[in-house]
């Protein structure tokens, strides 16, 4: 759907209206130059296992397969740029704030494990920008250092909080999907509107003091 031209971005990542955040991206093997630049900057989305039904998901994977078949051949306008968002983008963001599933992270002692593992190698493997824990799922800015490849540090936050959760509760099986969603952010003011985006999501979702957790560290990433 995107160009691996960089400059080809500046149009659309600029404006958080046209971002997709849960357009799946695997990084190993789009094998792109800039997927391994060291301090590029994230956006990071990942879930819970049971957040949205599995039959909705099927049925958006089909509709998002008719829609991009039928404009394969087209370039890219504003007005594309919207329906996509609108018929696919809002649709997962609005499954995702209304609460489906477990929400095991609404509690603040399983919340806790994915903090603490999101903190643990911050300033070592990457730089944390906002992040937020919702519910159901967790948005995260991040910037990677020292050539941290962005599969294994979500692999590591995946891994050992899911360990942590089910250990905890008892339990075995599934904690995450084991999709994450991820995004490099272009351009400070795209960097600005994801933040805004990550720390006002509780609001947008109505949850209450407690259901939460939500950081905003003092980054100076847009002006480096």
């Amino acid at each position: 759907m995107y160009s691996s031209d960089p400059d080809s971005f500046s149009t659309w990542a600029d404006d958080l209206l046209y971002f997709y955040p849960w357009d799946a991206v695997d990084t190993t093997r789009r094998r792109l130059p800039h997927w391994r630049q060291n301090g590029t900057i994230y956006y990071v989305t990942f879930r819970l296992a049971d957040s949205i039904p599995q039959f909705r998901l099927d049925q958006l994977r089909l509709e998002r397969t008719d829609w991009l078949a039928m404009h394969r051949n087209q370039p890219m306008t504003k007005d594309m740029r919207q329906e996509y968002y609108r018929l696919f983008g809002e649709r997962v963001e609005t499954w995702l704030n209304s609460g489906h599933g477990s929400c095991l992270l609404r509690a603040p002692h399983l919340r806790r494990f994915v903090s603490e593992t999101l903190a643990h190698f911050a300033g070592q493997r990457y730089d944390l920008g906002a992040w937020c824990i919702m519910p159901n799922h967790v948005h995260v800015l991040l910037k990677l250092l020292n050539d941290f490849a962005l599969s294994d540090v979500l692999h590591t936050w995946k891994s050992y909080s899911a360990h942590q959760i089910n250990k905890l509760l008892n339990r075995r099986g599934l904690v995450w999907q084991h999709e994450s969603y991820d995004h490099i952010v272009r351009s400070p003011q795209s960097l600005l509107r994801i933040e805004q985006y990550i720390l006002n999501n509780p609001v947008k979702a109505r949850l209450q003091p407690g259901e939460y957790e939500t950081i905003n560290p003092d980054q100076l990433w847009s002006k480096n």
